[in-house]
């Protein structure tokens, strides 16, 4: 692993609510970020199992070597210190002043004073830390804090956003603001304008004043404005490949930590935030089945902290997509894909895309204009690989594709329907090693093995590489010929690797 990967990590927190909630969070030394779980949902009866999740901080305490420097008082351990380690972590502590238990009078937050002072924290760690850069996680609303300084404060101050921020990853950030799942909008603009403790930030008016450079108080965004995206702004753009949003799809277990709202928000949520609010376009991205916050929360989960950790530290960027593909042009047929990376050695799925988690791949009735199908993004950490005394990776793609027909009037047609029953099922095998000192990958489908999945036996044989002048390795893995006539005889699984630094 690259040393100057390892830069500070700053945490930030999402909307804690009213008086009571700021006051908790403020209560908390670490804002929650501390919080771990011994609950994980396994099996098909949904019921809860014993497995425990030290938290993010421990976890690359232990995993990363990362210090959690206190001493007291974060701001005066910073203040103090003549040096700190670039691997530190850190929390951007926003809410003390607008909390009640210090005594005086709590200031209004704001999401404009929270970036401001978030940049104040980024320079005094980076002064101490002897770096130029930092990582910021943030959860929830923590990641539009951020967003108000990438997007607005350092380009209102002509700074480059990149001078300050390496990566930035987050977890169930409404990027999308948060919307309901019935009312016509009419629930949305109540919020916003009673703007009952301060939830009026997740509506298009006030997001549009904390992420657009220049705009005031009283601005209201333009037709058609989207504020997932993080806009091309020239060298004030933040670059979206630096960005990497976690998905939540489980909406039914946030409801034991915040009562129903995943009732008003829909199926189609984490419990709190809708899944195609959850992502900013263009930036990296998985799905996990977790909900919003809670004991089966995004934060307190391995699967958020795999991919915080490959994503900050990982070698290689690997994305896996659909190519060459040609579907039936059958009338009143959509297709779809669900997809599943697991990686050997691991206790959870990395990324999943499901139709009972409301988020399949649409494939549409042919192949799109740039001929691929994104269907997975994940990162390699070096270091990882003999962790399972193999030397190697091994890593699954659950591919299926599923056809679902209609009728007159668009509803479902069930006549030639089996239920959970896919046109195409199958597993795509990669192991990831060496050979005479290279680097060696190999490929197979799981139907062409001869025993079980887990077992490390090198199969298939080594991939080339397409065009080695081009910067990055590229292979082709032919599907099954069960696809063919589903898919067409061409369709391939395409996997880019790239340096990821």
């Amino acid at each position: 692993m690259s040393e100057n990967q390892k830069l500070p990590i700053i945490y930030v927190r999402g909307f804690a609510g009213g008086q009571s909630g700021i006051d908790q969070a403020a209560a908390d030394p670490f804002y929650g970020f501390n919080a771990g779980s011994t609950h994980i949902r396994i099996g098909p009866d949904n019921k809860a199992a014993f497995y425990q999740f030290e938290s993010p901080l421990l976890r690359l305490h232990g995993d990363e070597q990362y210090q959690i420097l206190v001493g007291g008082s974060q701001e005066r351990f910073l203040d103090t210190a003549e040096r700190i380690p670039r691997e530190s972590i850190w929390i951007h502590r926003f809410y003390d002043p607008s909390a009640s238990t210090w005594g005086g009078t709590p200031t209004e937050f704001s999401m404009e004073a929270a970036a401001e002072s978030l940049l104040a924290l980024i320079t005094k760690v980076c002064r101490k830390a002897q770096v130029e850069r930092v990582h910021l996680v943030a959860h929830s609303m923590g990641g539009l804090v951020c967003r108000c300084l990438l997007q607005k404060v350092l380009p209102e101050r002509r700074e480059k956003p990149t001078d300050r921020v390496a990566k930035f990853f987050t977890y169930g950030t409404p990027h999308g603001g948060i919307t309901f799942d019935f009312g016509f909008g009419l629930l949305e603009r109540l919020r916003d304008e009673i703007g009952i403790n301060g939830a009026e930030i997740f509506g298009p008016d006030r997001m549009y004043q904390y992420l657009t450079p220049g705009a005031s108080d009283d601005d209201s965004p333009p037709d058609g404005w989207d504020p997932r995206v993080m806009p091309d702004q020239g060298e004030f753009a933040f670059p979206l490949n630096q960005v990497f949003c976690l998905v939540g799809t489980d909406p039914t277990d946030y409801d034991a930590a915040a009562g129903l709202s995943s009732a008003v928000v829909g199926p189609r949520s984490d419990g709190l935030v809708q899944i195609d609010n959850a992502y900013v376009p263009g930036a990296h991205r998985a799905y996990v089945h977790r909900s919003h916050s809670g004991r089966y929360g995004l934060v307190n989960s391995e699967e958020g902290y795999q991919n915080l950790r490959r994503f900050l530290f990982g070698d290689l960027k690997v994305e896996a997509a659909l190519v060459d593909h040609r579907l039936p042009r059958e009338k009143d047929t959509a297709w779809q894909a669900e997809i599943a990376l697991s990686i050997r050695g691991l206790p959870i799925v990395m990324h999943e895309r499901k139709s009972a988690q409301w988020c399949p791949i649409q494939l549409g009735d042919s192949t799109p204009p740039n001929g691929a199908v994104p269907l997975v993004h994940t990162f390699l950490c070096e270091n990882l690989a003999g962790a399972n005394g193999s030397g190697a990776l091994r890593y699954a793609l659950h591919l299926r594709i599923l056809s679902l027909r209609t009728r007159d009037g668009g509803l479902l047609d069930f006549r030639d329907h089996i239920e959970q029953t896919a046109d195409f099922d199958d597993i795509l095998v990669v192991d990831i090693g060496s050979e005479n000192g290279a680097p060696a990958l190999r490929s197979t489908w799981n139907s062409t093995i001869d025993g079980p999945i887990s077992e490390y036996v090198p199969t298939g044989s080594v991939l080339t590489d397409q065009d080695p002048d081009l910067g990055e390795w590229v292979a082709d893995i032919a599907l099954p010929e069960t696809t063919w006539k589903i898919l067409g005889a061409d369709a391939r699984v395409r996997l880019t690797v790239t340096p990821w630094t």
